[in-house]
């Protein structure tokens, strides 16, 4: 174990310094980020008047794309077209960790570009943070991270099987923005679908720790919102696990 997170930490450091080089590419994925959160403010801000809580929510979901937008379906799809798995199979360690080591560095990029716009939308919308909010909305950002890099990854072995895997994780991207808070956040869901909108992985992955922050939720309900991260976070494991097992199996016999 010690040896795997020791890799996985020389993986992240050197993609954090890879990266380094593209900082004009960085700024531009930032921008493409925000994008969603900041239409979402915009648009809610005009529609609830005076609600401090959108400025919060929107804000705190800016935080939370940041820290868990993943790129598997370009680093690691991409890989598979053009052979490099071919090499990682022959490496001394899991192929998971340089996807993995990739994701953790662009985060922390994505975070420390991304953090003068988040200081200065709270000092415009006054939007108001609880410490004890923040400190429960740690955890469900780790699970949220942890799931939504499973979700783009399992999408991403689609490329075993097709050469649109780029579609199929922007598919996801899609249902991920309709359904995990971006758009409308679930909170605003009409009742009967709010239920829905709770229990499926998208808030889990995205608008759930948005809404710790914004929304105070009670002790049952941050309990539930955990309980359906880590439920989803297993069941998404075992996909991924099944879908690299098949997908390495096609892959070797189609002389890979």
């Amino acid at each position: 174990m010690k040896r795997l997170l020791r890799l996985l930490l020389m993986a992240t450091w050197r993609q954090i310094l890879q990266w380094l080089a593209w900082r004009s590419f960085l700024l531009t994925m930032v921008i493409n980020q925000a994008v969603a959160p900041l239409l979402g403010l915009a648009i809610w801000t005009v529609a609830l008047p005076g609600s401090s809580t959108i400025s919060t929510y929107y804000i705190a979901l800016l935080v939370s794309q940041l820290l868990t937008v993943s790129y598997e379906q370009h680093t690691f799809s991409n890989g598979i077209y053009a052979g490099e798995l071919s090499h990682d199979l022959l490496k001394p360690q899991p192929v998971v960790l340089g996807p993995l080591g990739a994701n953790i560095a662009l985060r922390f990029w994505h975070i420390m570009i991304g953090l003068p716009l988040i200081l200065l939308l709270e000092l415009i919308t006054h939007a108001h943070f609880a410490l004890t909010d923040i400190l429960f909305a740690l955890p469900a950002l780790l699970l949220a991270a942890i799931l939504r890099f499973l979700f783009t990854y399992l999408l991403s072995l689609s490329a075993f099987w097709t050469e649109q895997a780029h579609g199929v994780a922007g598919f996801g991207e899609t249902l991920l923005f309709l359904l995990g808070g971006s758009a409308v956040p679930i909170p605003l869901f009409p009742s009967n679908l709010r239920l829905w909108g709770e229990a499926l992985p998208f808030r889990a992955m995205l608008g759930f720790p948005a809404e710790i922050v914004s929304e105070h939720l009670a002790p049952p309900a941050l309990l539930l919102g955990y309980g359906w991260q880590l439920l989803w976070i297993i069941l998404f494991l075992a996909g991924v696990m099944l879908a690299w097992q098949a997908g390495v199996r096609r892959y070797t016999a189609i002389g890979g």
